[in-house]
């Protein structure tokens, strides 16, 4: 009996959604796997870094490039040969001894990875009724997030007790499991099962490019996601374990609690801001700045704190950084409401770049500045940590920058284009109250 055609909709987006959880397990997976590395490979903390440094510059380097092949290609074919590749890489780090297999292991890793999230995001405008897309892109990149989950805790009791190589053998196997689902339940399109776009030539790439850079849409899209997103990644990506046990004093168990705690707050916080972002599309803006100043507090906090911070103050910074994830995804939401169909590849691939930049640039610095306050040791203390991770709030002032600056591009532009005009929130608010108690509404029920 065939599916019915909702049915199956939902069934080529969780096909989809599994292939973006593996990768975000593999992403994840030498965070958990952080000071084990160190030691297996006798390195310090700016070399380790240099890992999850490779690995992002290659997957930020390959997200327009991906962006127009998904244009070419199609999500189906993407979305297999990336995991794939992801999982070959997987498979050269269970049996690296030194840095040269690491490296070409971690290349392999974010090459795959640069090919899936933005593939399996193409198919939800694909499948599912525009009034249902905001809500169903914040929850592919929520649920996918579960990837984290698989590395804090069924990976990290693997390394603590098979070892590595089981370990990097186990998520390369389910990287090659989610290719096969793929293959098999994924269709481009309802009406074909494969799409294939107009052949790519240089002229057309660097004019796909630069139309997709000029336009303030997008640009407000890659600074949104370059904000939003890099203190979470840094935390999960990186740094985040060896903060919490080096530098907090934590056991490893709680340190995996909190990066699943981490991802749990994420869960609930995409359909919340999914649901905001659907009702009031034009204050993204205002979402995107409280969310910044949210992780920005909760850092300030923990690093001001006298001394190692107690639980409850980490447990608030996870929480705080939960909602950098779903925040960030209302940059995508801004190139799907900015480009026409045929260059929302190229486009999401355009924000895509700006959150990854961020976090290389974060993961790199903090790195350093580990390795110049220790000698290149791992004997980290608090005290070290509180120094590196400071490296944050510069990285948010560039960010805070490029969207207050494009924010008001982008809205010169729909003024000029559509005439839609964005009034001050306050003076929205005025007017609202205002037309609510003509009409003998009572100013306390009135709601924005």
């Amino acid at each position: 009996m065939s599916l019915r055609p909702g049915a199956r909709a939902w069934a080529v987006w969780a096909a989809g959604l599994a292939a973006y959880v593996i990768a975000v397990l593999n992403r994840t997976s030498l965070g958990v796997a952080g000071l084990d590395a160190q030691h297996r490979f006798d390195v310090g903390a700016s070399a380790l870094a240099s890992f999850a440094v490779l690995q992002l510059l290659v997957y930020a380097g390959l997200q327009i490039p991906v962006g127009l092949l998904l244009d070419r290609f199609g999500s189906l074919r993407l979305v297999v040969s990336g995991a794939l590749v992801m999982a070959a890489g997987q498979a050269l780090m269970a049996f690296a001894d030194g840095i040269t297999g690491a490296v070409v292991a971690r290349v392999l890793v974010g090459a795959g990875d640069a090919m899936t999230f933005i593939s399996v995001l193409r198919l939800v405008p694909r499948w599912f009724p525009a009034r249902r897309v905001p809500v169903l892109t914040q929850l592919t990149g929520i649920v996918g997030q579960l990837g984290q989950v698989l590395s804090a805790v069924p990976l990290a009791l693997l390394l603590a007790g098979p070892g590595w190589a089981p370990a990097f053998l186990a998520t390369a196997g389910a990287g090659v499991f989610v290719a096969l689902a793929a293959a098999a339940a994924l269709h481009d399109t309802p009406e074909r099962r494969v799409t294939s776009g107009n052949p790519i030539n240089l002229r057309k790439l660097g004019a796909d490019v630069a139309i997709a850079w000029r336009h303030p849409g997008n640009r407000l899209g890659l600074w949104t996601h370059f904000t939003t997103q890099f203190t979470g990644t840094v935390f999960a990506l990186m740094w985040g374990v060896p903060f919490l046990i080096a530098g907090e004093g934590v056991s490893r168990g709680t340190a995996s609690s909190l990066l699943t705690l981490f991802v749990i707050v994420g869960m609930a916080t995409g359909p919340v801001l999914g649901t905001l972002v659907q009702r009031f599309p034009l204050r993204r803006s205002l979402l995107v700045l409280g969310i910044v100043g949210i992780n920005l507090g909760a850092w300030a906090l923990v690093i001001l704190w006298p001394g190692r911070a107690p639980l409850p103050v980490l447990i608030l910074l996870v929480v705080a950084l939960g909602s950098g994830g779903p925040g960030s995804m209302i940059g995508f939401d801004y190139a799907r409401t900015f480009n026409p169909p045929h260059r929302l590849g190229t486009a999401t691939g355009v924000v895509n770049v700006g959150g990854f930049v961020a976090s290389l640039l974060t993961i790199e610095l903090v790195g350093l500045i580990l390795d110049a306050r220790t000698g290149g040791s791992a004997d980290y203390h608090i005290a070290d940590f509180r120094v590196a991770m400071s490296v944050q709030f510069l990285i948010a002032a560039v960010g805070l920058t490029g969207i207050l600056r494009s924010r008001k591009l982008a809205r010169q532009r729909l003024e000029e284009e559509e005439g839609i005009v964005i009034r001050p929130l306050r003076v929205a608010i005025a007017e609202r109250r205002g037309l609510a108690m003509s009409r003998g509404v009572k100013a306390d029920n009135w709601r924005d």
